[in-house]
């Protein structure tokens, strides 16, 4: 049994995940083109290792003939005797190789061969295991800056967080740990090329995926996300189960969930709304924290008109126009935003809520106002007018008492 090729295979497996079969595969390889430089580039080389004990056997399959034309695939009957008796011309001899016959050169060869298939299969399995953790989150630690990139240290690889993929106003000591999203895996001859993101808006995703069970089951879907790196977040949730609230799960006890988020971007802010399947409510939802009076949405043109109060247009705009901007992200429409002014100057507001509101002069408002008026005066006069006579000495007359009358009807009325 080859004790040392085992312990060394062994060693392979365990602290590079390289399997046995690939390192026994590697090294027939490289003993063929051993035997190959010794009994000539044309020898027929059969290499066979036991998988159990690593014991190998490596020979070159030569032709029995009368003359030999080529020594690299021929032997001769008196030669192929001399290691089988019974050999005949046109059969097959198996010629041992002993590898303290290779040369210096040959056995440098075959060592790098193995070196290198050791290196491939490293590449590959890193290759493998990061590719299997592309659009996921990984955590690492900040190496070294090169320019405006970071390096990122991943254990058996390295990530490279480009200029684009930082957010603006986050710095980072060497050595410190983050977490990053991981937006390609490439293979290359140096090994994988790993591109992660601290702006990808899917980041948000996997980490609420981390911290909120019920995201990762998929009871509560995360729809849509719009994200400002380093600023606000807007995500909208539903939830596949009536019983479960998509916005309290998100956010947990006492914002727990919501905050550990928060806190893993370094203080952005984050709105959590419920998602609906009718426009009008998901824009209105989208607005939030602002009020909405109306919204008209039209869905095959991606446009939707929204009213608020005017104490609330700057809200619902936000600074610099940002709550308008990432509701129009999130929800995918064309969102214009006019206050309860503008819209009633512009004919906009709906008759029900200039009704509502008391804001409609209409011909069938001022019918009621005028019956309710008459009735009034009729009431009022017959009940209190001579009470008013009483209280008041005579320096008041009756035109005082009908000023005074009509004043309160219109005063009540409005």
């Amino acid at each position: 049994m080859n004790t040392e090729l085992l312990e060394a295979l062994t060693i392979l497996e365990q602290e590079k995940n390289i399997s046995r079969e690939t390192m026994l595969r590697a090294i027939e390889e490289s003993l063929k083109s051993a035997c190959r430089n010794h009994f000539g580039a044309d020898a027929k080389i059969k290499v066979v290792i036991d998988r159990e004990t690593c014991v190998y056997t490596a020979y070159a399959e030569k032709t029995v003939v009368e003359e030999v034309e080529n020594p690299a695939t021929e032997i001769t009957l008196q030669d192929a005797e001399k290691i089988n008796s019974l050999l005949q011309i046109g059969d097959i001899a198996q010629i041992p190789a002993d590898s303290k016959e290779f040369g210096r050169i040959a056995t440098q060869n075959a060592k790098n061969l193995i070196l290198q298939k050791i290196r491939e299969e490293e590449r590959e399995v890193v290759y493998n295991q990061f590719y299997e953790k592309e659009k996921d989150i990984i955590t690492g630690s900040v190496q070294r800056f090169v320019g405006k990139n970071i390096t990122i240290n991943l254990g058996r690889a390295e990530a490279l967080l480009a200029e684009n993929e930082q957010v603006r106003n986050e710095t980072f000591r060497p050595g410190e740990r983050i977490k990053l999203y991981v937006v390609e895996v490439k293979n290359t001859q140096r090994g994988p090329k790993i591109l992660v993101s601290r702006t990808h808006p899917d980041l948000i995703k996997r980490l609420f995926e981390a911290e909120v069970a019920e995201v990762k089951e998929g009871i509560v879907e995360i729809k849509s996300i719009a994200r400002e790196a380093g600023s606000r977040t807007k995500i909208a949730v539903w939830s596949n189960d009536e019983n479960v609230d998509p916005v309290g799960a998100c956010v947990g006890m006492n914002g727990s969930r919501v905050n550990a988020v928060v806190n893993e971007l370094r203080g952005e802010k984050i709105d959590i709304i419920n998602w609906d399947d009718n426009p009008a409510l998901l824009i209105e939802n989208a607005l939030s924290p602002a009020k909405v009076i109306s919204v008209m949405a039209d869905p095959d043109d991606r446009t939707a008109s929204v009213i608020v109060p005017d104490y609330q247009l700057s809200l619902a705009i936000g600074k610099e126009g940002q709550n308008a901007r990432l509701a129009a992200r999130l929800t995918n429409f064309k969102i214009d935003i006019k206050s309860e002014t503008q819209a009633i100057e512009s004919g906009e507001l709906p008759e029900d809520y200039l009704e509502q509101m008391g804001m409609l002069e209409s011909e069938e408002y001022y019918d009621d106002y005028g019956d309710y008026e008459d009735d009034y005066h009729e009431d009022y006069e017959g009940d209190y007018e001579g009470e008013y006579d009483e209280l008041y000495d005579e320096n008041y007359d009756d035109d005082f008492v009908e000023d005074y009358v009509e004043d309160q009807v219109e005063e009540i009325v409005e």
